[in-house]
């Protein structure tokens, strides 16, 4: 006979563990079925984020941005340091076993909440059942639940006209595992992962060149921010063609190296000026992602999915069917962990007879360069199309006294609020850890602040957090640091 469970969650990435903890919490008897494989190829709990995206990234993002500081920038501070060496294959063991941890860590908190963990894919069947297929081979188990949550994620999008290998051509995951810093390394797609895949690599060494289809440079950021991260960007020495549009790639025998002719990618493009083709020695297709549905088999039993693709809910994340519910990457709204994560908290809260909900406009974004780049609520794009009145705040780091003594003066904070009643409507950040600073902005949102409230928050002096204040300040003329 099949078990029954209160919850059956299907995917353990942010959302579904999260939500399986939090539901075994509130006292339900929950099981997790989840086909993700870590880095090596072995079982991993934790979703792409954990294994294969946001923590790996990180990871790497870190150890590139120390090397880049002790090779080039440590000398203005005094430091000498003689050759600089990077043992990739170190870093990159450094990136699994941080992989490892955090994947063993959510393995301890299922147990720890008695949350019932299934290695293996699992198929939506009629009856509010799910069958399971072990990954690692066996008989297939059916179980019964009296609610399922689907919180399968996204896989990366794919161009039919560049196909993957896993060595010449891969994915934003195949880029987290290169052995050697590619000599020259291009990079479809110019938006998070690009920027973040394609700085890691830059610092290291490669020649990167980011061909990006869109004309806008990061046209979900403020215009402003979009501007100085594409300048600062490029003056790091990344290759940044907007407007190109890839056609093909091919793999093949390149041009004389130092060890005779090496396998290469050639890929052709199109931008304004007509046809280009370019050579690199190792090309990652980083264009987004897209939901996940794959082997669930919604249409079996009747799911209704919208245009995208994705799984189609409601404000609660209720899909067309009873008791069964979705988030994250696989429903509507940003591909954030961090939003999947409260979906997943709300759902169960909700079927524990709480009042939880999530506010969709305190939701905030990061993108991990040097320096960061963070926002939250409206950008001045929004405001102007909703023929909103505002007004602007804004504050540069290089009249911050901490960012000065840091050595890392690029970038700046915005604060935008409201003409008439001062509610802060978009608090937008460029600056070294923007990414710890966006919490006191989504706080602003969540509470409804005033600009005015922000100016009257005493901030610690010195610090980069006195960039908010002065550019609430500056919102009303009041910049007390600044005078440019």
């Amino acid at each position: 006979m099949a078990e029954t469970f209160d919850l059956v969650v299907l995917g353990a990435g942010p959302a579904g563990y999260t939500a399986a903890i939090r539901a075994a919490q509130l006292g339900m008897r929950v099981a997790c079925v989840d086909s993700g494989v870590g880095p090596e190829g072995k079982p991993s709990l934790g979703g792409t984020c954990l294994n294969v995206g946001c923590i790996p990234s990180k990871a790497l993002l870190e150890s590139s941005e120390h090397f880049h500081r002790t090779s080039v920038d440590l000398k203005e501070h005094g430091i000498s340091i003689g050759d600089v060496r990077m043992d990739v294959p170190a870093m990159i063991e450094r990136k699994n076993k941080i992989v490892r941890g955090l994947a063993s860590g959510v393995g301890t908190l299922f147990a720890k909440n008695k949350v019932v963990p299934f290695a293996g894919s699992g198929r939506l069947l009629a009856g509010m059942r799910v069958e399971v297929t072990p990954l690692a081979g066996g008989p297939v188990e059916t179980v019964t639940a009296k609610n399922i949550l689907i919180a399968t994620g996204s896989l990366p999008r794919e161009i039919a006209a560049v196909p993957a290998d896993g060595n010449l051509v891969v994915d934003s995951s195949g880029a987290l595992d290169f052995s050697t810093t590619p000599e020259k390394l291009g990079v479809i797609g110019a938006g998070v992962i690009g920027l973040e895949l394609g700085s890691v690599w830059n610092r290291l060494g490669s020649k990167v060149v980011l061909l990006e289809a869109m004309d806008t440079f990061l046209p979900g950021a403020d215009e402003q921010i979009a501007e100085a991260a594409l300048k600062e960007m490029t003056r790091q020495g990344l290759d940044i063609r907007l407007g190109a549009r890839v056609l093909s790639a091919k793999t093949g025998k390149g041009k004389e190296g130092k060890e005779g002719k090496e396998d290469k990618v050639e890929v052709e493009y199109e931008d304004a000026s007509g046809k280009h083709g370019i050579e690199f020695s190792k090309l990652v297709v980083a264009i987004g992602r897209k939901p996940n549905t794959h082997g669930i088999d919604v249409n079996e039993v009747g799911l209704l999915l919208d245009e995208r693709g994705n799984i189609h809910v409601d404000d609660f994340c209720r899909t067309n069917l009873p008791n069964i519910y979705a988030v994250g990457d696989v429903v509507r709204g940003p591909m954030l962990a961090h939003k999947a994560s409260e979906e997943g908290v709300m759902v169960v809260e909700r079927l524990a007879g709480e009042a939880s909900r999530v506010n969709y406009d305190a939701i905030p974004w990061v993108i991990y360069t040097a320096p960061e780049i963070a926002w939250v609520g409206k950008t001045e794009r929004q405001l102007r199309a909703s023929a909103r009145e505002y007004k602007v705040g804004v504050f540069p780091l290089s009249a911050n006294g901490r960012a000065r003594a840091m050595g890392q003066t690029i970038g700046l904070t915005k604060v935008l609020a409201d003409r008439h009643s001062d509610r802060v409507l978009g608090i937008h950040i460029m600056a070294p850890m923007a990414s710890e600073m966006i919490a006191e902005a989504v706080l602003a949102i969540e509470f409804g602040s005033s600009a005015e409230d922000l100016q009257r928050t005493v901030h610690a002096h010195p610090s980069l957090s006195e960039t908010v204040h002065e550019a609430a300040l500056a919102a009303d003329g009041r910049m007390l640091n600044f005078h440019g």
